[in-house]
């Protein structure tokens, strides 16, 4: 069983960044400018953010924070989302998602210009990454992406099965492994909470990428030997076991299933590290103009 790193090749990523952005400011260019948009005080969106501007400072991405308390107007938001679109100086920029609920979430993702939604979100990058055109993609996917390509995992006709249909990891996934791309090629199966017998598929799989955001749900009997297991799903669980009273769980039982994979992701330390890191690739895209 080979040990899928995350926080090394982020690690890796990071110096190709800085190295990529040397050049670019060497020649006399900006730096890559990133902006985030941070609506009321989520602990959770408010550490997310933290991480964020920590990395950008780190592989030199000029980054901006607008903060804006819960009772900001949506009109507000979408006059800023105007602004940012319009600012030469901002190669791309984010909302931090989730929103107050008085806020469409939609609406503000469509109102982003897609050559500056770094997230990858708008409904013009999605198409775009359907049909394999340049594009954002976002950033969980991308990551793992990355990972199976970094670790040479064998895709091209395997069955792989993702567990979860959501807009940001589930169905891009599901896209990116169907290209005719390495990775890619692969013939897919898309699980979710409707799904008749999840076992079954699952012991089909020669890649099983989990997000369906359930602690431990993938046990070592769900699994064939050899899979490739990628675990998106993460989780603070009650635990004795730390200080803080809590634990950060995958979706896999990792104690079961690992015993039975060529190839495994952990929680933490797999897809996670991966996630910034991916943003900031894409803030340095959009820095190069090639989203047309």
């Amino acid at each position: 069983m080979i040990l899928i790193d995350g926080r090394a090749t982020a690690k890796q990523i990071k110096l190709e960044i800085i190295e990529e952005i040397k050049q670019i400011t060497n020649k006399g260019g900006a730096p890559p400018h990133l902006a985030v948009v941070l609506v009321g005080n989520n602990s959770s969106s408010e550490t997310y953010v933290t991480n964020k501007i920590k990395i950008c400072k780190e592989v030199g991405v000029q980054c901006t924070l607008i903060h804006y308390e819960n009772s900001v107007t949506e009109s507000k938001l979408l006059a800023t989302v105007n602004d940012l679109n319009k600012d030469e100086n901002i190669d791309g920029f984010i909302i931090q998602l989730p929103l107050p609920k008085h806020i469409s979430e939609q609406k503000i993702i469509e109102s982003i210009s897609y050559k500056k939604d770094v997230d990858g979100f708008h409904p013009i990058n999605v198409g775009r990454m359907v049909i394999g055109l340049p594009c954002f993609v976002p950033a969980t996917p991308k990551g793992i992406f990355e990972l199976l390509k970094r670790y040479k995992i064998e895709t091209i006709g395997k069955h792989c099965v993702i567990l979860g249909r959501s807009n940001i990891v589930g169905k891009p996934i599901a896209n990116l492994l169907a290209q005719k791309t390495y990775p890619g090629n692969c013939t897919l199966t898309i699980c979710h909470n409707k799904t008749i017998n999840i076992k079954k598929h699952c012991l089909k799989a020669d890649i099983i990428v989990s997000a369906i955001g359930v602690p431990e749900f993938l046990k070592g009997d769900m699994v064939k030997y050899g899979a490739v297991v990628i675990d998106v799903g993460i989780t603070r669980v009650y635990s004795m076991k730390n200080k803080s009273g809590f634990q950060l769980k995958g979706d896999v039982l990792f104690e079961e299933v690992a015993q039975k994979c060529s190839y495994i992701s952990p929680v933490p330390g797999g897809v996670g590290p991966m996630t910034i890191i991916s943003l900031i690739q894409n803030t340095l895209l959009a820095r190069k103009k090639v989203i047309y």
